[in-house]
Order: C-alpha cells, then sequence, then structure tokens
C-alpha cells in the first residue's frame, strides 16, 4: 500500500513512467472492481471489465491534469467514479435518438437490492448529481458502496466517517434516491 501511495505521489508530480508502475500494483482490485460493475449492467453489454479498467485508468493517471491522491482509498474512489461515468457515457450513447433511444425510470426500492438488470444508470446518475449538491457526503457514500463496491466500514473509513454516520447517510442516501427515482417532490 505504501508502494501505491508513493507512486500516486510521483505522478501528482508529473512522472510519466510513474503511471507505468501503478497498473500492475492495482489492476487486480480495480478489475474486480469493473467485473462487478459490468456483471450488474443490463444483458448486452459489449464492454468488458480490461477496456473499463484501462479506460478509467487512463482518465485517473493523465499526466497533463495531474490530480492529489491523498490516499489508495481516495485513488480507489476516484476509480469508482471514472468507471461510473463511463458506464453513464455508454448508456447514453445507447439510449440517445441514434441509437433506438428512450430509457425508462424504475422505481428504487432499495439501492443496494436495485443493483439488477432493470436499473436506469443514466437516471441514477442525474439522481446522484442533485443529491451532490444537497449533501455531499451521501453522494460520495452512495459511489463508494455503489459503484466501488466497498463495504460500509470501507467506504466510511475512505470519508473518515464512523460506520454508525455512514449507516445514517446510507439511509438518507437510498430514501433520497427512491423519492428521486420515482419522481416524487419528496426528494426536494
Amino acid at each position: 500500500m505504501t508502494n501505491v501511495t508513493q507512486i500516486l505521489s510521483q505522478i501528482e508530480q508529473g512522472d510519466p513512467s510513474a503511471s507505468e508502475q501503478l497498473l500492475p500494483l492495482v489492476y487486480d482490485e480495480l478489475r474486480k472492481l469493473a467485473s462487478a460493475k459490468l456483471a450488474k449492467e443490463k444483458p448486452g453489454q459489449t464492454l468488458q471489465a480490461t477496456a473499463l479498467v484501462h479506460d478509467a485508468y487512463v482518465r485517473l493517471v493523465d499526466v497533463e491534469k495531474a490530480q492529489h491522491w491523498n490516499s489508495r482509498g481516495h485513488f480507489f474512489g476516484a476509480a469508482a467514479e471514472a468507471m461510473r461515468r463511463i458506464l453513464v457515457e455508454i448508456a447514453r450513447r445507447k439510449s440517445g435518438p441514434e441509437a433506438g433511444g428512450g430509457h425508462c425510470r424504475v422505481e428504487l426500492s432499495d439501492v443496494a437490492a436495485a443493483l439488477g438488470h432493470d436499473l436506469d444508470l443514466i437516471a441514477l446518475s442525474e439522481s446522484l448529481e442533485k443529491l451532490q449538491t444537497k449533501d455531499p457526503r451521501a453522494a460520495e457514500l452512495v459511489k463508494l458502496r455503489f459503484f466501488a463496491g466497498l463495504t460500509r466500514s470501507q467506504a466510511a473509513e475512505v470519508l473518515g466517517i464512523s460506520v454508525a454516520t455512514a449507516d445514517n447517510d446510507w439511509a438518507y442516501a437510498k430514501g433520497w434516491l427512491k423519492a428521486e427515482l420515482a419522481g416524487t417532490s419528496g426528494a426536494e
């Protein structure tokens, strides 16, 4: 883990060779994360876990736009966000008018249970962006649990909060997202 943090620091300082050293250290974890995300996508998904990992990795270690990584957890949180954005971009392309368009919103009774095949990823992404403006920590928690696949204690650690606080934020975020995705005004 110390090596990962050191290499992340080198990438931040603009060392182009550091990104080549990082991939072998984090690849297996990123691949597991990507496989888990793709397994929860609608049937017919053509993107492979390897391609998702590589696309996300390129976004993360772009030397031209070097980012500051506070920790290994921060890096993996950013990786989850990058994968989310890639999957949302693909979903938008597939649901655009030139691809046959039209997507249907689904009610989200429980964020964890809604990871199934009927989840409207675009609607969830839009709702998460709204939640981000209202409660950034709850939105980040959802991203870490939903897209990064972190446990409640792992997500709490990344966010620097107690597990009890994470549980409260998780309950709030699930309820808020359920109301938002159902189209009720209760999410305001």
